[in-house]
């Protein structure tokens, strides 16, 4: 009896939890900038699949590139292959693509 308690209870645990929904994407506090750095990681499926959008997930992307997507990156690079990812869902997500540089 004890042991069929503790596998029912690890069956809800089990259950319950979500699944990962991978890297959030880093507005750098939302901080006044003069540049911007480069994004760490590649966009996870909250923001791949439009199914799984979310204004949470997906406001803070819009409001970041829309203030700062003309700035430079601070290391004087263009966009690396990761940055394009999250500006490709910026566009996506209906923002106007001039405020941007790619």
């Amino acid at each position: 009896m004890r042991y069929t308690l503790v596998l029912a209870a690890l069956l809800l645990v089990g259950c319950s939890a979500s699944a990962d929904p991978g890297p959030r994407f880093d507005d750098e506090g939302q901080a006044e900038l003069t540049c911007m750095k480069h994004q760490p990681n590649a966009p996870g499926d909250q923001y791949l699949k439009e199914e799984n959008w979310d204004t949470d997930m997906t406001l803070p992307l819009l409001r970041y590139y829309t203030t700062n997507g003309k700035k430079p990156y601070c290391d004087g690079q263009t966009a690396s292959e990761v940055d394009k990812q999250w500006l490709d869902i910026y566009v996506k997500l209906g923002a106007d693509a001039g405020n941007i540089r790619i």
